[in-house]
């Protein structure tokens, strides 16, 4: 199995590079974020490589990073999401960015993916969101509330105060953050009101 290519970028296609390696033509499939980043033809580069290989044919699929692979491999794992759908989402996020919005169970960022659909969408969230902390940078405090917050289990004053963030505009996963932040800060006993003008500090920063 390939894991790795180091060459000479020889032409582009419509979502792959051909990657010259010592004379050796290898066609890779991209995503169009890794697309974007790669250097002009004749340039060298190296890229992490997913092996494909069926009764038919071997496909190589490239990333710039071995953190976006292994998301490549995870969003597989997801009933109904193949390489098409996996490169069409991490085309449209960095790995980070995807890992925050699935821990968050943001299924409307997802679904801004071309190709993915809301089912699709709450699968990614749903299968995936035990995984997705490990990736992310996030408080666990707030992905802890998110969850929370999505199975009804937060204080009342905490849930009140999420609902009136979303009132005045913000997404749900911004207004989770934010109260998040506010409830660490102000401490358990804190009320609704408290929690608001806290959240609105926190997101106007």
């Amino acid at each position: 199995m390939i894991g790795k290519l180091k060459g000479i970028i020889d032409s582009y296609g419509e979502d792959f590079i051909v990657l010259d390696v010592q004379g050796v033509g290898y066609l890779v499939h991209c995503s169009a974020r890794t697309l974007q980043a790669l250097p002009a033809p004749g340039e060298g580069v190296a890229l992490s490589i997913e092996t494909h290989v069926r009764e038919d044919q071997i496909r190589l699929f490239g990333f710039m990073t071995d953190a976006e692979r292994e998301w490549f491999r995870l969003l597989q794992t997801v009933q109904g999401v193949g390489a098409k759908v996996a490169l069409s989402v991490l085309g449209a996020f960095k790995p980070g960015d995807l890992a925050t919005a699935i821990a968050l169970g943001d299924k409307a960022t997802i679904k801004r993916a071309p190709g993915v659909g809301p089912k699709v969408a709450e699968r990614i969230v749903t299968e995936l969101k035990d995984k997705a902390p490990a990736h992310t940078s996030l408080d666990p405090a707030v992905v802890k509330l998110s969850g929370d917050l999505s199975e009804k289990r937060a204080p009342q004053p905490v849930l009140d105060a999420v609902s009136a963030l979303v009132n005045l505009g913000y997404g749900q996963p911004q207004a989770a953050a934010a109260v998040a932040a506010a409830k660490r800060d102000a401490g358990e006993s804190a009320g609704t009101a408290q929690l608001i003008r806290q959240g609105l500090k926190e997101l106007s920063k």
